[in-house]
């Protein structure tokens, strides 16, 4: 019999993980005019299509060039959050969730797609983490296997002593999984209630509604 990989680090997600992404929805709704119901309805409808959020801006506004909109709505504001996050999106469990993986001797690490100006305002958190990474720092996204390859290659294990932790079973739970990580789907934000209830959950080794379950559950994973 082969040896029993036990986790070790838990590598987490950013988006509807870490951030709660309602502030950052309601002001794209706000600059691109339409009433924030509607752009999060349209959210919603990509998600239940299993299709990109950046698909919902087509929706809104076919033909949009999303970055000359990002680069207009900089020169607009550009005091002003815009796009971004700060520390006033962290879901309240985050932090308490963290310290008490690191408290349990597990490593913790961030790692997600994200913007370059992303890196800055995470580390501006001082969350309890050992490491923050970005899809723009190492310029492959997921699910890109590519991605989940420098995930243990910065944690330093074998893929198995991994649990990436996410809400999205395509971006997330499956490229993970084929990776060799384990997985934990976290039902929250849109595609993680609409995941977590289909079939696919089944993928995950393990479903949470909090951060604050996982150190209970990732202990009875073996």
């Amino acid at each position: 019999m082969g040896e029993t990989m036990v986790i070790r680090a838990l590598v987490f997600d950013v988006g509807e993980t870490l951030i709660d992404e309602t502030r950052i929805w309601s002001r794209w709704a706000d600059r691109l005019g339409v009433p924030r119901l509607t752009f999060m309805g349209v959210l919603g409808g990509m998600a239940a299509l299993d299709r990109g959020h950046q698909e919902a801006f087509q929706v809104i506004r076919p033909g949009l060039d999303l970055e000359a909109e990002i680069a207009a709505w900089r020169r607009d504001d550009p005091g002003g959050l815009r796009e971004n996050f700060d520390a006033g999106d962290l879901y309240p469990d985050v932090r308490p969730a963290l310290a008490a993986l690191r408290e349990a001797g597990y490593q913790v690490i961030v790692a997600g797609n994200q913007p370059p100006q992303a890196y800055d305002a995470l580390a501006a958190m001082d969350l309890p983490v050992d490491a923050i990474h970005t899809s723009a720092a190492w310029g492959v996204e997921k699910p890109e296997p590519g991605f989940f390859a420098k995930v243990a290659a910065v944690a330093g294990r074998a893929p198995r002593e991994i649990l990436y932790v996410g809400d999205r079973l395509d971006n997330d739970v499956r490229p993970a999984r084929q990776a060799g990580m384990r997985t934990a789907l976290l039902r929250r934000g849109p595609w993680g209630y609409l995941h977590a209830a289909s079939p696919g959950a089944a993928e995950a080794d393990l479903v949470a509604d909090t951060l604050t379950d996982l150190p209970r559950l990732v202990s009875r994973l073996t």
